[in-house]
């Protein structure tokens, strides 16, 4: 009871302290936010207030945070993790920004400046986060917001979304605290089990029933309250290590994960209060019919009443599978909220309350049917005690159970929207570019194509409204796209996707477009052309839009601009040519703000986070299924030892009783796992249903899910072997 609370309490610490992780690393990125100085008007103030201007720039997939700031006259508190501020030409670096640089010295384009320093702790949300504050001077920062303090009540990108983190909750109910709560009521019940024959001696020699049940208490939560200290024990010392290594992804310091008051006492109470019922309940018999349990009398038949929460939850998961099926999706919120968590319990809890009962139907039929001296043995023995089934199978049920959810959770994650496509563009503002600045962008190597977009003016009736003009020549358009028809060089044409329907911001034939240029240049007018140029774009990322028109950059006049243009830069979409060409850029223009279409850079963090946060999940879901396993196994072989000798002394084989062993463990839980397969699949689509992807139907992880069920099954098998050993003890069964 001690071993097993001490694993149990351990775990439940890991789920309960990760949101406290998440929000203490929210609250240091919040606590570095500006705070614009505005004046009565709310407008901002810029005279001698420090500037700052933020860019967030992917890094394979992870952000990549610059922030640039100019001093002032005005003197105000640095930001959280420096002694002072920066000036100009100097760098400031977090310390995983400094082991990048020195594994990837190209990145030092992105940073103009001599690196002077570190960030402290105070000023980083985690120790590999990618930061560095560069000083420059205030001429260098025309967009840059005045800054009158530093710290808001939250982070504008927290660590994870509360979408997400409701993902996380439900995934950590299904496949943890599910499992966790069986496991320790599991190991209460064994505990008390192993305790019944002395109590109901206790009772027999003169002890009342209320006196029975207090000494088992006693007991109880005397072994349950030294595990709750073990393991709290452990998982300090788990959070001292693992933190200062840290996880792929996802890493924190030490003090985030420092139990909280409520945790400490969630764990000293739940634990010792969760085995006094368990305990009490097992207790029962042995206080009011003791001459029961000293004669080992046989067990009542398990009630019909465990197969109400599985037929409740299938039933909820039977109706999302239906919707789905039909097209009518429900959405992941109002009823669903609370449906989905609810049909995961119910399943969880019902996979392990249904067992005994069916074990016990089960091997009654094949012992009245089989010849086979082993099968009979070992079947007749599954009938007359269920609950051994319970014991051995629960934890091994629910492990496979979850690790279909877990299926589920990464498919949903996989569908978050990422560029797929075998380009990658990159949008800037044109306007804030100069002749030479844009030429050099051109250069980078990687670039593939380039061209510029910018509103138009004229048509108000057309379809979506005016359209768009891209500057481009036709070679630029065959270099970045798939396919393109015959173009004529030198001429307006009107593009079409020939694989899209509908065309957005087409304008009729033969009427005037306008196109306003910057820099005194008045505008550029031409009437829409009749001549269409079909193309196909790429499905991951469109780099163009139906009904556009192509205008060759020959008919703007020498050194004239389109207002509100958009530079569009194009190259592979390789994570290396990706980085390369971001170096490029910032080398370029460091402080322009870079688009890079189809590429969430915060996004993909947080699912990387999430990834790292189930695979502990799962990891706990793993390590309570063993631990559950052995320690019902051990308390099985205990118990099974008069039987066994028994046996043995009228005759029967080694090999036989091994058999009849393996058959006893292999049979209930090849059936508790088939349903847990079956179930683990309805829940897993019920969510990809209402988790809005396109995916609904995973059996792409089936085979998957099946040859771990069979590797849980041959685990098992090989585990129930040692329980026959080779010697004999006839003072085993002298007392019967």
């Amino acid at each position: 009871m001690s071993l097993g609370g001490a694993i149990g309490v351990c775990c439940l610490a890991i789920v309960l302290t990760i949101p406290g992780i998440l929000a203490a690393q929210d609250a240091r990125v919040a606590a570095r936010q500006p705070v614009v100085a505005r004046d009565e008007s709310r407008n901002p103030v810029f005279a001698g207030f420090p500037l700052l201007l933020r860019r967030t720039d992917p890094y394979g997939a992870r952000p990549l945070t610059r922030i640039f700031l100019a001093q002032g006259s005005k003197d105000i508190e640095p930001p959280p993790g420096l002694s002072s501020f920066p000036r100009a030409g100097e760098v400031l670096v977090s310390p995983g920004l400094r082991e990048v640089l020195r594994a990837e010295p190209a990145l030092a384009q992105r940073l103009p400046g001599r690196e002077s320093g570190l960030i402290g702790p105070q000023g980083l949300a985690r120790p590999e986060e990618l930061v560095a504050y560069i000083g420059v001077r205030r001429a260098e920062l025309p967009d840059g917001v005045p800054v009158a303090r530093f710290g808001k009540e939250e982070a504008p990108d927290p660590t994870v979304a509360a979408a997400t983190l409701g993902i996380l909750r439900f995934t950590m109910v299904g496949i943890v605290l599910v499992p966790l709560a069986v496991f320790l009521s599991v190991c209460a019940r064994l505990s008390a089990a192993e305790r019944a024959r002395r109590l109901a001696a206790l009772r027999l020699l003169g002890m009342s029933a209320k006196e029975v049940q207090r000494v088992n208490a006693a007991e109880t939560v005397a072994a349950a309250g030294i595990g709750s200290l073990l393991g709290l024990g452990v998982y300090w010392v788990l959070n001292q290590l693992v933190s200062r290594v840290g996880l792929p992804g996802f890493t924190w310091y030490p003090s985030d994960g420092t139990l909280a008051g409520s945790t400490v006492g969630t764990c000293l109470v739940g634990c010792p209060a969760l085995a006094w019922v368990v305990g009490r309940v097992s207790a029962r018999k042995a206080a009011t019919n003791p001459l029961a349990v000293r004669r080992t009398a046989p067990q009542k038949s398990p009630s019909a009443w465990g197969f109400v929460p599985l037929l409740a939850g299938a039933g909820v998961a039977a109706g999302y599978c239906v919707a789905g099926a039909t097209g009518h999706v429900p959405s992941d919120s109002g009823p669903s909220a609370l449906l989905i968590p609810s049909m995961v319990v119910l399943i969880g809890v019902g996979l392990v309350t249904i067992l005994p009962r069916l074990s016990r139907s089960l091997a009654g039929r094949i012992a009245r049917s089989t010849r086979s001296l082993t099968l009979g043995l070992a079947m007749r023995r599954n009938e007359a005690e269920p609950g051994g089934a319970l014991r051995v199978a629960a934890g091994l049920v629910l492990l496979v159970f979850a690790a279909s959810l877990a299926q589920g959770v990464l498919i949903e994650l996989d569908q978050v929207s990422r560029n797929t496509a075998p380009i990658q563009m990159y949008d800037m503002p044109d306007g804030r570019l100069t002749a030479a600045q844009r030429a050099a962008l051109e250069r980078i190597p990687g670039i593939r194509a380039h061209w510029a977009t910018a509103p138009t003016h004229g048509d108000e009736t057309a379809v979506g409204g005016p359209p768009e003009i891209v500057l481009a020549t036709c070679a630029e358009l065959r270099k970045a796209l798939p396919w393109v028809g015959k173009c004529t060089d030198g001429q307006p044409q009107r593009l079409r996707d020939s694989s899209v329907q509908e065309q957005s911001g087409t304008a009729e034939a033969g009427k005037k477009v306008v196109v306003t240029l910057v820099g005194g240049r008045g505008s550029l007018e031409f009437k829409a052309p009749r001549r269409t140029l079909p193309y196909r774009d790429h499905a991951g990322l469109p780099a163009l839009g139906s009904g556009m028109i192509l205008v060759p950059p020959s008919a703007l006049p020498q050194g004239a601009r389109p207002e509100e243009a958009t530079l569009s830069l194009m190259s592979g979409s390789d994570p290396d040519t990706v980085r390369a060409v971001l170096d490029g850029i910032a080398h370029v223009v460091p402080t322009i703000a870079v688009a890079p279409q189809g590429l969430n850079v915060t996004a993909l963090q947080q699912i990387a986070v999430v990834k790292t946060l189930l695979a502990i999940g799962m990891f706990l879901a793993v390590v309570i299924g063993i631990a559950a396993y052995l320690v019902a196994a051990a308390d099985r072989a205990v118990e099974r030892r008069p039987q066994v000798t028994a046996l043995t002394l009228l005759g029967a084989r080694r090999r036989t009783l091994r058999a009849v062993q393996v058959a006893q463990v292999v049979l209930p839980l090849a059936v508790g796992l088939l349903l847990a397969v079956v179930m683990g699949k309805m829940a897993e689509a019920s969510y990809l249903i209402t988790g809005g992807g396109t995916v609904f139907w995973d059996t792409a992880g089936l085979p998957l899910l099946l040859t771990g069920t069979l590797c849980v099954v041959a685990v098992a098998a090989l585990g129930s072997l040692p329980l026959v050993g080779r010697r004999i003890d006839p003072e085993l069964i002298r007392r019967d």
